[in-house]
């Protein structure tokens, strides 16, 4: 059976028999930025693996990691078009929807398990629709992380001590405003162009998980890795709506509920991540220190207050996640 590598993964699903060849395999591209050893990576891996022992001959899953399809931005359209099948945004979610903003919001989201049902009562009810009408269809929901900051100038303690660091941010418009809020100088990159810029010294720092900071190899580059945990990230896998019906219902079916399956493997990965990536942070020669996280929480009303003026129910949103976190 002759797999055709197609850039067309979705559109390609009336593929016609080829004389002698039989019925061609259609390929369904699962897109990221993700590098060999980062999160991204690894839950990309065992979703196709999970899938394709479930799809049978006529459809498989491959995964194309570290931007070679393109960044966040760039996979989200390609979906549209029909020339990739799934990709994994995280933060570029809010340039899609306002309401996605909600994640970008400091010190909102406690853990995993306040997540889960942040994922069951808001997300999905009230969130997934808007996705949809902006032409996307989201099938589960995993993870980034905790963010982090790392940078060359200082340990980072107090927002204070971010004042004037340059420092790369994903491209969304709140996590710019909360680092100039807090008196850093950032700018929206990237990731594949992040490590030059680093290396460089075009940008004094970065903030990301730390399997995303390791896996990028950041530690090579970087002095500080400062504990600040000041937003937790997650990450969606989308396709595009349009393109989706498309594909037989059975299909959809494995691939849906694998997706969500999939979900505590991202946890448990992540968790362990956390523990074992601190470690060798230190031993790449990089200084970690523990961040004063209630500073940072002091500094952030003035975000969660932009919020609520600029996106429409955007305070009844954040109260709600507050309330579905206390306990926590």
């Amino acid at each position: 059976m002759k797999v055709i590598k197609t850039a067309f993964a979705v559109t390609a699903l009336a593929a016609a028999m080829a004389p002698g060849l039989g019925m061609a395999q259609t390929e369904l591209q699962f897109g990221h930025v993700g590098n060999p050893g980062s999160l991204f990576d690894a839950s990309a891996t065992e979703f196709a693996k999970r899938a394709n022992e479930r799809l049978g001959d006529d459809y498989e899953v491959e995964v194309y990691g570290s931007s070679q399809l393109g960044g966040d931005s760039s996979m989200m359209q390609k979906l549209k078009l029909g020339q990739l099948t799934f990709t994994l945004p995280s933060t570029v979610m809010s340039s899609v929807v306002d309401e996605f903003g909600l994640f970008e919001m400091p010190y909102l989201i406690k853990g995993r398990e306040h997540m889960k049902r942040v994922i069951e009562e808001v997300l999905e009810p009230e969130l997934y629709p808007l996705v949809e009408e902006e032409g996307y269809k989201i099938l589960a929901v995993w993870e980034n992380g905790f963010r982090q900051i790392t940078n060359n100038v200082r340990p980072i303690n107090t927002p204070e001590d971010l004042d004037g660091l340059k420092l790369r941010t994903p491209k969304g418009k709140w996590r710019v405003r909360m680092f100039e809020e807090y008196g850093a100088n950032p700018s929206p990159m990237a990731l594949s162009e992040v490590f030059t810029a680093l290396q460089t010294g075009t940008m004094d720092g970065q903030e990301n998980p730390l399997v995303q900071i390791y896996s990028q190899k950041f530690q090579e580059v970087q002095d500080y890795l400062s504990l600040t945990g000041h937003v937790y990230t997650p990450a969606y896998v989308v396709v595009s709506r349009s393109h989706w019906e498309e594909l037989p219902e059975e299909v959809r079916e494995v691939l849906e509920e694998t997706a969500q399956e999939v979900q505590d493997f991202v946890y448990e990965t992540a968790a362990r991540q956390d523990e074992e990536l601190l470690g060798e942070m230190e031993a790449a020669g990089m200084e970690v220190n523990e961040a004063d996280k209630q500073a940072f929480i002091d500094a952030s009303g003035p975000v969660y207050e932009l919020f609520g003026e600029e996106v429409e129910g955007g305070s009844d949103l954040i109260d709600r996640v507050l309330e579905l976190g206390k306990g926590e």
